[in-house]
């Protein structure tokens, strides 16, 4: 399950539990209408309730973030665990937006919320 908040130019999204395609189309659908109105985007993503996430959330990530490489500004990660901190390094490769990982979420907002 995921929440999903628009302020300015931030996308701001909390998984809880699983992590499954469908919640990923919504997070999709979320960031694609803000570019349309906001042009880049700054992303807020809040993993450190998330048990699991399913293999094809994973391939879906490395699609849309290909697609997506110019798209964002900021991303802030909160997470707890290694796997979700090491795939978010990983999406380095595919985008040129300036990633931070944090396990706060206050410093997180904070940061992504900075020059929106």
């Amino acid at each position: 399950m995921i929440t999903i908040e628009h302020h300015d130019q931030v996308v701001k999204v909390s998984v809880f539990g699983e992590f499954t395609l469908a919640d990923y189309r919504q997070l999709e659908e979320a960031v694609l209408v803000e570019m349309k109105f906001q042009g880049k985007v700054n992303l807020l993503v809040d993993l450190s309730d998330m048990a699991d996430f399913t293999l094809d959330v994973a391939w879906e990530d490395v699609r849309f973030n290909w697609q997506h490489a110019h798209d964002f500004e900021k991303i802030a990660v909160i997470a707890n665990g290694r796997l979700v901190a090491w795939s978010a390094w990983l999406a380095r490769a595919f985008l040129d937006a300036e990633i931070q990982f944090f396990e706060n979420y206050d410093l997180a907002s904070d940061w992504v919320e900075a020059g929106a």
